[in-house]
């Protein structure tokens, strides 16, 4: 990881193609019902990141690889973080709805 890796924008759409290869792997939306409800990755689960200690209910195993997003990046950053305090080890930020050029569903 090189000094200017940080300014890198995430780029969702390669962290969705990624996810749909990964056999097992989660997509999580961590936006709140209302705004999934507006339109979200398909496949995707929603779980806001007010209530990420949910998660266990849905991800029993913590080696479950993970791909998180948001709106624009920076709810998913911080339920990476927390994900990985909780103790899930394969949690991918891949950033932000907003940017996303694939298809949604309603």
């Amino acid at each position: 990881m090189g000094i200017f890796d940080i300014f890198k924008k995430k780029d969702i759409d390669q962290g969705v193609e990624e996810f749909n290869s990964v056999k097992g792997a989660v997509l999580l939306d961590v936006r709140t019902a209302q705004e999934y409800a507006e339109g979200h990755i398909p496949k995707s689960v929603n779980i806001p990141l007010q209530t990420i200690e949910k998660i266990s209910s849905k991800v029993k195993d913590i080696n479950t690889p993970l791909y998180v997003y948001c709106y624009s990046g920076a709810r998913s950053s911080q339920a990476c973080g927390l994900l990985k305090r909780m103790g899930y080890t394969n949690v991918n930020d891949i950033g932000g709805i907003a940017s996303y050029s694939g298809n949604v569903e309603y």
